[in-house]
């Protein structure tokens, strides 16, 4: 017993010193600031109508309700004009840095606030990705979700030697729990949503998809009605649904079928947006399932990793002036070969190969 007890204790260590699924929360972080940022653009010309203090949700009602929800948003502060494009732009700026890798922790914290204010502010064009974008971003806090797929000041490496040795052992733990939190909500989700559909007669009796399909509001013209005219694809479309959404956690604890429950997932979530129109609702889930897929994404950025670098190499070689003769000192003369250019940092490594299907891919950190 005190044996089995020993090595679990090992395996746990073991676990909490490495930083698991750093790739794909990195993907997360870059596709929630994404979905941020077009919810920004995609409502700009009609800003001041949707938001704005004279719009269509008068402010002084909005004020009154978001005090009686008990909650905040930035917009309620003042009624001028000036202070809604400023809170607006702001907040634009702040996704599109998320996206691209800027700010940090503090930069994600700021987008979170932003974009809850903006939400509270016209709670009528939410399509239920909202929710899930409150609870994993705060999640996302306690992870290194900018070690990938972002744009490097060399602020991090300047704090990093002055953090005390105690809170940098923290680091992994911390990850590791955020990792894992965000986890356990996907899968809270998909078995929510499973077990409620199971008490629906409509589910139950393989006709759901035909009445969600015809509702002018999630239908896409052409198309849903070449589905919901098919009594196949409403049967196999409506089950398939059920049952993905019900198991989906016990694909996630197999190693083997993570990464193609998460590939159904996306597939599922894609076809979401396209058929339903709830576009910011798929790309958020798609942006969750991403930390099952962290393992997968590692081996095959590493597998077109020496393309990349044979393609680029070519293109410096055929670059007119490169490898030509040059003049040294002393009249000694020497070829500049694309080949001994030094490799710009940020390039693709190929130390991220975890294995594939695994949440937990020790990918190591900057």
């Amino acid at each position: 017993m005190n044996a089995a007890v020993r090595k679990l204790v090992d395996a746990v260590d073991g676990a909490s010193a490495r930083h698991i699924s750093v790739l794909g929360v990195s993907g997360t972080r870059l596709l929630l600031g994404f979905v941020g940022f077009m919810y920004y653009a995609s409502q700009y010309g009609d800003r001041r109508y949707l938001f704005g203090p004279e719009g269509v949700f008068p402010w002084g009602e909005f004020t009154s309700k978001v005090q009686e929800a008990g909650t905040f948003s930035l917009y309620t502060v003042s009624s001028s004009g000036v202070w809604f494009e400023l809170v607006f732009h702001t907040g634009m700026l702040a996704a599109l840095a998320v996206t691209l890798g800027l700010g940090g922790r503090l930069g994600l914290a700021v987008h979170w606030v932003f974009l809850w204010s903006i939400y509270q502010r016209q709670p009528v064009l939410l399509d239920g990705g909202d929710n899930l974008a409150y609870l994993v971003i705060p999640m996302l806090l306690l992870t290194r979700c900018y070690d990938r797929f972002a744009m490097s000041v060399g602020l991090a490496k300047k704090i990093a030697p002055r953090v005390p040795p105690v809170l940098r052992s923290l680091s992994a733990p911390l990850h590791n729990l955020g990792v894992v939190a965000i986890a356990l909500q996907i899968c809270l989700v998909y078995v929510v949503s499973g077990l409620y559909k199971v008490q629906g007669k409509m589910w139950q009796d393989g006709t759901a998809l035909f009445y969600v399909l015809r509702v002018s509001e999630f239908s896409l013209p052409g198309v849903s009605d070449l589905v919901y005219e098919n009594d196949m694809l409403v049967f196999l479309g409506t089950y398939s649904t059920t049952i993905f959404l019900v198991y989906f956690p016990l694909g996630v604890l197999v190693p083997q079928l993570r990464p193609w429950a998460a590939v159904a997932s996306i597939g599922f979530h894609v076809s979401i947006g396209v058929l339903m129109g709830l576009t910011g609702f798929a790309l958020t889930m798609v942006a969750c399932d991403l930390i099952f897929l962290s393992g997968a994404l590692g081996v095959a950025m590493a597998r077109t990793a020496p393309v990349l670098r044979r393609l680029q190499s070519h293109g410096r070689r055929e670059r007119p002036g490169r490898g030509r003769p040059e003049k040294l000192p002393g009249g000694a003369t020497a070829a500049v070969r694309a080949e001994n250019v030094p490799e710009s940092e940020g390039q693709l490594s190929t130390a991220s190969t975890a294995p594939t299907g695994e949440v937990a891919a020790a990918e190591p950190s900057r």
